[in-house]
Parts: C-alpha cells; structure tokens; sequence
C-alpha cells in the first residue's frame, strides 16, 4: 500500500466518523471540496464505493463498513503506540554515566541523588569513582566532577557542592613520640601517608597557602594509597599523618582519634562542579540528574 492511500484512508475515516464531509474537514483543517475530491480519488482507485452521500448525511456502504473494521483497530493500535512514545519522551529514563573522585561521590553526589532517584525508577545512574581525571569525550562519559579550578575551558560547568579543604591529621599515638609540624617544611621528617593520583601515576604533592605564601611539599612514608578512607584509616591506627578532605574525619576529629594539625595552612578552595561538553544534546534523564545536583 501506498503512502498517499494511508492518509486517504484516514480521511475516509474521519468522514466515516463526523458522518459529514464538512465536520470532518474541520476536524482535518482542510476544506470539504479538497477532501471530498480525496475520498472520490481513492474510491476510483479501490474501485469501490465506500460512502453514500445524501442531502442530509454521509453513509458508509457495505465496502465501507467492511474497510472501516480492518483500519479502525490498527489505527487505534497506532495511535497508543504514538502516545506511549510520547511518554517516554516526557517521563525521563535512560541511563546517566558520570566520573568522579570518592570524595565528590560519598560528600556531595551520591547524598544529593539518592533521595531523587527513588522518584525515575527508570533512570540509571553509573558512578565511576576515580580520582584520577578522565577524558569524559572519549570515554562515553556523559559528565564528570571536579574541583572548579580543573575544569576545562570549552565544558559547561555547573557548581553542585560549597568550598572545602584538605587537613593534615593524625592520631595522638603518633604525636606523642614526633613532634608536631608547625609549618608545612616541617613535614619532611615525619611518616605521611602518600596519595597516589590514579590516572597520573604520581603521588600528590601535598599543597599550603598561608599570607599569599604558597608550598608544595613532597611527603613521604611507610603507606601510599589512591582513597582517602583508607588513609583516614591508616592515620587513626597511628601510621602517620593524612593530608584529607576535613568533611571525612569531622567525627575522627571530634572523637579525639585524630588530631589536626597545621591549620592555618590550609585555606578552603572552589568545591565540586559537574562539567560535560557544551555541544551535547542533553536528554530528560541527564537533566534530572543535573537539577538534582544543582539543588
């Protein structure tokens, strides 16, 4: 069947319907010389008559009637299928892959999706934690998180978390046989845990700020880990000192497990912010997750 005898028949049914050619030309938004002529043409090339036409109404024939019964149901069946498309349009799902530190997940991302996501069952989330950086392009991630001042230029950058800092800690077992750093050189003859950045390979070299003064101190120790809870961990069993997001070891810190030391050397810096590229067509799904973030 041709296309053009489809929309014919849904003309003949429209007509079927409103039992007027007037009514259904309304219905249509076309006129009721242009669709009688299409009903005319298709009865011709049926070659069969489908309506009677009377002064008062129009009429199916027998044909017509029969016609009627066949496409009635399958349009319908069409019609519902459009409609739950549509829906599925409106009603976000997909799936949602972001990259992003341990520290961003379990302080900002996960507590802020968690209550949303109970809302779009049929949304699916993958967070893949890594504290290295990602190339989110080539790795078919559909964002990622980091701290304000990494993110690249040519990505839309959308801030979801306050500014935070790192700490130096470690257990009152450690400094009651080492002295306590004052200042952040002081570090260099004591057991830190190491950090090792994931995707770089390198450990991180642990950064202060204090009146304008900055310093970068290579650190060194028996342990090197790629998490903060396992550092966190390390230094609360006496290993060392932890350089680690002040947010983790609030409870450490309160408790008395840990000890903070070189405060005015760690100055807050930009929080998280969720980046992807500015040239994506963003779904419902990947918007819901960027609001929820957001809020």
């Amino acid at each position: 069947m041709k296309r053009e005898d489809l929309n014919d028949m849904l003309w003949f049914l429209a007509v079927a319907e409103e039992r007027s050619f007037t009514k259904a030309a309304a219905k249509l938004g076309t006129s009721q010389s242009t669709i009688s002529h299409t009903i005319k043409k298709l009865e011709m090339r049926l070659g069969l008559r489908l309506l009677t036409r009377t002064t008062r109404s129009v009429v199916p024939t027998q044909a017509g009637e029969r016609l009627i019964r066949s496409l009635a149901p399958r349009i319908a069946e069409l019609e519902t299928e459009i409609d739950e498309l549509m829906e599925i349009r409106d009603k976000p799902s997909g799936s949602v892959r972001i990259t992003l530190s341990d520290h961003a997940l379990q302080s900002v991302v996960w507590p802020k999706l968690r209550p949303v996501l109970r809302d779009y069952p049929d949304i699916k989330v993958e967070l893949n934690s890594d504290n290295g950086f990602r190339n989110i392009v080539e790795e078919k991630f559909d964002a990622g998180v980091r701290l304000g001042e990494s993110v690249d230029k040519d990505m839309i950058a959308v801030r979801i978390g306050p500014d935070w800092r790192l700490v130096a800690v470690g257990s009152p077992k450690y400094f009651a046989a080492r002295s306590v750093p004052e200042t952040p050189p002081d570090l260099v003859g004591h057991d830190c845990i190491n950090h090792r950045q994931s995707q770089l390979g390198g450990l991180y070299g642990w950064e202060f700020e204090k009146d304008g003064r900055e310093l970068r101190v290579r650190v060194a120790g028996q342990l090197t880990f790629n998490t903060s809870y396992a550092m966190i961990d390390a230094a609360v069993s006496g290993y060392g000192i932890a350089y680690v997001p002040e947010n983790l070891v609030e409870r450490e810190l309160a408790s008395g497990q840990l000890v903070q030391v070189l405060d005015d050397w760690t100055p807050p810096f930009p929080g998280y912010y969720l980046y992807y590229p500015s040239r994506r067509q963003n779904s419902p799904a990947f918007k819901v997750v960027v609001e929820a973030l957001r809020g």
